[in-house]
């Protein structure tokens, strides 16, 4: 793959102005859709040879045999033992997915009939608080996948939200609580502590000081009406103080970036209801099927992991800016960053060899129009070449078409000028016709041209519904596994956070002896400082 990919791109020298030049129907074929998303490519360092050769290599990985056994439940994460099923999620009655020749499909559709009929039960106000009244907020406590997912989902559907308002706390420290939990009733607050184990550390240091919370204003008791978990482990639970029947489980071929799909949505059930919630599992479900059956080349997702494979390892292109063109699709990018890179940021392959080649770019990103007042400058003529993933829509929700039709142009002129740029002629003239002396016109060229050839993708949609948000995310959950076929890595373990959280806890008791002997004397020194500063 890297010899291949080095190859390609030593051959490669036309420039996007070039190639629609010499294409001019580039501009419509350079297209495909599926699942409710139209993905243009088309301002891509590809030509037919290119494409050709990038499907070629993916056959080569024998990616259809890895994209069955993704389906098939085949115990994918090799070095953990476990299916990769996340699309059983989305499943039907009607649908078919298999773990070791037993259907699990029963249990999906079990566990989330459970929490549909919790959540509607706290909708209508049949669960209700300790002292009769109805809820009104619900705050999820989680972090990673337990909070990245359905934070995003809450903020890219909010015109959606009909139900008690949803709010959320990841953050160990402790004003991330204070500032959620100030303006709230506790009488009429539902806390959800999302954790498979009931031990992540952050996430339990925030729900015991959540159930202080409650106990000190309602006393102890009120606990079992205040709180559910999103959990497996039943005796931590109960010894918390909340009941089985406000346990909601999920299984461990589910991950946790991958979970939103799950009980981890138990928030978003709430808020936005189990309708909703069904539509945006419709779109996911959608996508997978617009994965499984398309061809390489009609396949959006694979074209995706196919272009963002060949500028890391083609050209050595170290970064990929996902910008929204979607104010409530702001922490998408924030999303794609624990999707993508802690699946993909890997450095040995399935069978635990060093690779002598890149993987995961870093994912970073902002929404239009603001980034365009930030950071692209550094997109339009830094020395720094990035591709990006523009996201549009053609219809508003919940705002004025002209607004929405202003953010469009912008996102259009954006994509059109990265990819084009300003020459220099260009520039000269301009300046020569707002009658600017040629002294100082030339003194200015340097500064004002544009070089362009700035890839990028435009990922569209009619509308931001539940349905494509569900497309939405789903195919970049099947970009990720495609680019980790090429690669040859796991892209479903997640060892490289367990080091940090070790030296942790192993850290943790030196702040109230003082001793930190055993760490290096920049640790020590540090904590020296920290103590003295404390009080």
């Amino acid at each position: 793959m890297k010899d291949q990919l080095s190859i390609l791109s030593s051959q490669w020298n036309q420039s996007l102005t070039t190639l629609f030049k010499n294409d001019p129907g580039r501009g419509v074929r350079y297209v495909v859709e599926g699942a409710g998303l139209r993905l243009d490519y088309s301002k891509h360092w590809v030509d037919q040879s290119v494409l050709d050769a990038l499907i070629t290599m993916l056959a080569e990985c024998d990616f259809d045999s890895m994209r069955q056994q993704l389906f098939e439940g085949e115990k994918i994460n090799c070095t953990e033992g476990r299916a990769v099923l996340h699309p059983a999620l989305r499943a039907k009655s009607s649908d078919e997915f298999l773990i070791d020749g037993v259907s699990i499909v029963a249990d999906v559709l079990s566990a989330r009939g459970h929490a549909y009929a919790f959540a509607e039960d706290v909708r209508n106000g049949v669960a209700t608080g300790a002292t009769g009244k109805p809820i009104t907020d619900v705050v999820n406590i989680g972090i990673g996948g337990s909070d990245l997912g359905p934070l995003m989902v809450s903020e890219a559907l909010k015109p959606y939200i009909d139900g008690p308002k949803p709010h959320y706390v990841s953050n160990v420290d402790g004003a991330h609580l204070h500032d959620v939990l100030t303006d709230l009733d506790p009488e009429t607050t539902l806390v959800l502590i999302a954790s498979k184990t009931f031990t992540t550390q952050e996430t339990m240091h925030n729900a015991k000081k959540a159930q202080r919370w409650i106990a000190d204003s309602l006393g102890q008791q009120a606990v079992a009406h205040h709180f559910a978990a999103l959990s497996t482990n039943s005796d931590a639970v109960k010894a918390f103080g909340i009941s089985e029947d406000r346990m909601f489980g999920f299984w461990d071929w589910v991950g946790g970036r991958y979970s939103v799909w799950s009980n981890i949505g138990l928030s978003l059930m709430i808020s936005l209801g189990p309708d909703v919630f069904d539509r945006l599992l419709s779109g996911a479900r959608e996508m997978d099927q617009h994965f499984r059956d398309a061809s390489p080349a009609r396949n959006i997702p694979v074209l995706m992991a196919l272009l963002g494979v060949w500028y890391r390892n083609g050209f050595g292109l170290e970064t990929l800016a996902v910008l929204p063109y979607e104010q409530r699709l702001h922490r998408f990018s924030a999303y794609l960053q624990q999707m993508e890179m802690e699946s993909n940021g890997k450095r040995v392959d399935r069978e635990g060899q060093s690779i002598d080649y890149e993987t995961c770019p870093v994912i970073w990103g902002e929404p239009g129009t603001n980034g365009q007042h930030a950071f692209f400058q550094l997109l339009h003529q830094g020395t720094l070449i990035c591709p990006i993933d523009f996201i549009m829509s053609a219809r508003p929700v919940n705002t004025d078409s002209e607004s929405h039709m202003l953010l469009n142009a912008n996102c259009l002129a954006q994509s059109e000028s990265l990819a084009f740029g300003k020459s220099s002629d260009q520039v000269y003239q301009d300046m020569m016709d707002q009658n600017v002396s040629e002294a100082e016109a030339k003194r200015l060229v340097p500064h004002r041209t544009f070089p362009g050839n700035r890839p990028s993708s435009t990922i569209m949609m009619q509308q931001l519904t539940p349905e494509s948000l569900g497309s939405l995310i789903a195919a970049y959950e099947h970009k990720v596994f495609t680019q980790g076929v090429i690669w040859n890595i796991n892209s479903y373990d997640q060892w490289g956070v367990e080091l940090g959280k070790a030296q942790c806890n192993a850290l943790r008791p030196s702040f109230i002896s003082g001793d930190a002997s055993t760490f290096s004397s920049s640790t020590q020194e540090m904590l020296r400082w920290l103590l003295q500063n404390t009080h």
